[in-house]
């Protein structure tokens, strides 16, 4: 079900009308700062199409741990032969007070699928989080251990999560939400102070491994905290509709990348935001080939639109870009090259979570309720405007008192080496069931 497995390009090919669209220039940065995740959490769920679950059942615990099953099948796009799959999934939350001020975090997921979805391992366990917080005062909360900080407004691209690379070990959905949700945190040291309308980080996170693993039970340092990385961030809330966020973040071998973040509303009904990120660095065809490249100033920005309709329709269009990832002739170029290289650098871009091509449309739809209550209808459309290949993946999500029950479908389709037309999935789908305790 992943959309972005590198593989030689196949014979297929689609034509999409043209789409052109102009990059917004966003202006007024400052070097300091990330609004911290709890201070976020409201803007980012309005603005992202998030796991369409809920979390955790209606009564609160200290404990929320769900299991899901799911079986689907694909169509390979080479010979078109189709093949079942099955995975079963465990999920654990713990969020314990156990002293004074004092919290326990863990966030932990067991993915076993047949058959293995990648290597000779069919389990794949994701420790996402485990960490303390202290509360030092009522404002000021310091957290050390393994922290998934997730940062950015925009929904399916987010320049400013600089902690998302390397992060996903298992994926089970392409829904952004999840994606952002079902990785590996990184260990840190983060301490937060809060304000009203405002607040400041500032994090270290500590060079502990060498590179990855595929070990399925191994808690995959190296793939997180393979460099010594510090992030800092400043929010502070200008009026009631206006609510910017700086953020600056560097480390071990790369130089120093500003961020942006705002949010604004259009109306009763209406979020716009903005998420931009730039610094020096290499073009990503070098970085991902380990080859020799002038460092210069990238940008990398995602801008768009949501809209909430009154029957709890809500509809996002953004438009992302990348000058760090290939133009159209570059692009092209690859893709007619060496089959190394082009498959090195879409794992490359996979692994780092970026744009493989400079410029990107993304729609999203959610509607809560649809139809009958409890029904929920997700969509997404990811359009690759340099290569026109495109992504479409539907949800239908089905909320019972302790369970759901899902089912998903998705095309990837486009020309021979083309982002979503090298897949080697052109069609899948899955049905899912999923238990609270």
């Amino acid at each position: 079900m992943h959309p972005g497995s590198a593989v030689p390009p196949a014979p297929t090919h689609l034509r999409l009308l043209p789409l052109r669209m102009r990059a917004l220039i966003v202006a007024g940065l400052a070097a300091a700062a990330l609004w911290p995740q709890r201070a976020w959490a409201d803007d980012t769920a309005a603005l992202s199409l998030a796991d369409s679950a809920p979390s955790k059942p209606s009564a609160p615990s200290d404990w929320q741990w769900y299991v899901e099953g799911a079986l689907g099948q694909t169509r390979s796009r080479y010979g078109g032969g189709t093949a079942a799959s099955q995975r079963l999934s465990l999920d654990v939350q713990v969020d314990q007070s156990f002293a004074s001020r004092w919290r326990a975090v863990l966030a932990d997921r067991l993915d076993v699928n047949w058959p293995a979805s990648s290597g000779p391992h069919h389990g794949i366990n994701t420790l996402k989080e485990a960490h303390l917080s202290w509360q030092v005062r009522d404002d000021r909360i310091v957290d050390l251990g393994r922290v998934n900080a997730r940062h950015g407004v925009a929904t399916g691209y987010n320049p400013t999560d600089f902690f998302r690379a390397g992060a996903i070990r298992s994926p089970v959905s392409v829904d952004p939400g999840s994606l952002k949700k079902n990785r590996l945190g990184s260990v840190m040291l983060r301490a937060q102070n809060l304000w009203r309308g405002g607040s400041f980080t500032a994090l270290v996170s500590p060079k502990l491994a060498e590179r990855a693993t595929t070990e399925p039970f191994n808690p995959d340092f190296g793939a997180t905290n393979n460099r010594l990385r510090w992030l800092v961030a400043l929010g502070q809330q200008l009026t009631e509709d206006l609510n910017p966020q700086w953020l600056a973040y560097g480390g071990e071998g790369e130089a120093t990348q500003l961020g942006f973040n705002l949010t604004t509303l259009l109306g009763d009904a209406s979020v716009a935001f903005v998420e931009w990120s730039g610094g020096r660095s290499r073009k990503q065809l070098a970085q991902a080939l380990n080859t020799a490249d002038d460092a210069a100033w990238r940008n990398r920005l995602a801008v768009g639109l949501t809209h909430t309709t009154a029957s709890k329709l809500s509809l996002t269009l953004e438009y992302d870009h990348n000058s760090a990832a290939l133009d159209r002739a570059h692009w092209n170029a690859l893709m007619r090259g060496a089959p190394a290289a082009y498959l090195q650098y879409r794992n490359w871009t996979q692994n780092a979570q970026e744009l493989p091509t400079r410029q990107a449309l993304g729609a999203y739809a959610l509607w809560q309720d649809a139809l009958v209550q409890r029904l929920d209808l997700n969509a997404m459309v990811r359009i690759n405007l340099a290569d026109r290949s495109h992504l479409v993946w539907l949800e239908a999500r089905y909320h019972l008192d302790r369970a759901d029950l899902a089912w998903q479908w998705q095309v990837q389709s486009g020309r021979a080496g083309s982002e979503f037309g090298a897949a080697p999935h052109r069609r899948a789908w899955q049905a899912l069931a999923r238990y609270y305790f």
